[in-house]
């Protein structure tokens, strides 16, 4: 399932990195989910942007088991991808 124009919008962030970030998950891997995913990343885009990236990053933990499970796919998302 593609992403809808909303969930489009939230993943235009104040901070390059993470546009980048979720804009590559979004071309990549955002069709896969299932609805849990679908409603952990909405979770995940609720983070302030300094949260955000360092969850994705790994600098910080989440206790939100959806999304820690989500990480490791927008990772593989943004290696797969050429650098910006």
């Amino acid at each position: 399932m593609e992403p809808d124009s909303r969930t489009r919008w939230r993943c235009r962030r104040g901070m390059l990195e993470n546009d980048w970030l979720l804009g590559q998950f979004l071309a990549q891997g955002y069709a896969q989910l299932d609805q849990e995913g679908r409603d952990a990343f909405e979770r995940l885009l609720d983070y302030p942007d300094n949260v955000l990236l360092d969850v994705v990053m790994g600098r910080q933990t989440t206790v939100d088991d959806g999304i820690a499970r989500l990480v490791p796919a927008i990772r593989a998302a943004a290696q797969a991808a050429p650098a910006p």
